[in-house]
């Protein structure tokens, strides 16, 4: 089975809706992520870093109880695991206030020696922090050596924009690594000020062979080299959105692997491949944005793994 590499930051979630908690649990972008690949029977390892309190015994339960290996996740003892307080507004959008305290060694780790059937997702702002980039770069470098497959959404917010003369150059080393770039419309225009995925793509050259470019509610647009596609996003009342570009990664790597797609085969998706790709992705946000989960719920991955079958995907775990 091709194994999946999930790497980065791990917070617990309490979400607030009307000033009051509605809800709390595991979070950080690949960890949600993670959780969906696991409960869809895939071999996904996440490479984290979290206390060894309370909260991160919660954590680490709850990874082992999805089927996610924390094999590659650091656990300190000098501090408290992150929290992330996500209050959500009339549209059930979020706002977040965190609260973290890290050892001075981040991710004090050994990688794994990766092959060319592998996956890597990465992104987020734990991907542009200086020392953990620094951390990541020869596992990047090794999965291009190997021919792994590497995706890379940089979900970057408007409150780091005050860094950005720092995050730029660490931003356009990771887009380089890619083999596939996700992001929002947000995300471009908050780093290149870029306002549709044309404009994107020109920031981003070819660097990487494929940028998926979400907007929100509006559609999805796929842009590879000779192909600019757009697909519509149907029409949703959300609970919450938290976690809907998380699980988009999620239905996205799991189209992939039940197409059999590497990095080899990427460039010569045909259209039937590309389609049902993207759309697998889109179900799996507009699932999620249906619940205060950050993941897909244990059923909906159970139906997946069924819908799939007509693909000759096989799981065996």
């Amino acid at each position: 089975m091709r194994r999946i590499f999930a790497i980065g930051e791990t917070v617990f979630d309490i979400i607030f809706k009307n000033g009051k908690p509605a809800a709390s649990t595991p979070g950080g972008s690949m960890l949600n992520t993670a959780v969906s690949l696991g409960r869809l029977g895939l071999d996904v390892h996440f490479v984290s870093e979290y206390g060894k309190d309370t909260v991160g015994n919660i954590v680490d339960d709850f990874l082992h109880n999805n089927g996610v290996d924390t094999a590659y996740a650091c656990r300190y003892g000098e501090f408290p695991s992150s929290l992330a307080l996500a209050f959500l507004d009339e549209n059930n959008n979020a706002e977040y206030s965190f609260y973290k305290r890290y050892p001075e060694k981040r991710l004090d780790l050994v990688f794994p020696e990766l092959t060319g059937e592998d996956i890597i997702i990465y992104g987020s702002f734990y991907s542009i922090e200086p020392d953990i980039h620094f951390r990541l770069k020869p596992f990047l470098e090794q999965a291009h050596i190997k021919n792994a497959l590497v995706i890379y959404d940089p979900n970057f917010r408007k409150a780091h924009l005050p860094g950005m003369d720092v995050y730029r150059p660490i931003m356009i080393e990771n887009f380089a690594y890619a083999d596939i770039v996700k992001g929002s419309d947000e995300d471009f225009n908050h780093i290149f000020g870029a306002r549709t995925a044309a404009e994107a793509c020109k920031h981003i050259g070819n660097t990487c062979d494929m940028l998926i470019y979400t907007a929100n509610k509006n559609h999805v647009e796929l842009c590879m080299t000779g192909i600019h596609n757009s697909y519509p996003v149907p029409r949703i009342t959300p609970v919450s959105t938290i976690g809907a570009g998380d699980t988009f990664n999620a239905g996205l790597i799991f189209g992939l692997v039940a197409h059999d797609i590497g990095k080899n085969e990427l460039k010569n998706l045909n259209e039937t491949q590309r389609t049902t790709i993207i759309e697998t992705a889109i179900r799996f946000a507009g699932h999620v944005c249906m619940l205060y989960d950050n993941y897909i719920s244990p059923e909906f991955a159970a139906n997946e793994r069924y819908e799939m079958h007509p693909f000759s995907f096989a799981i065996s775990k």
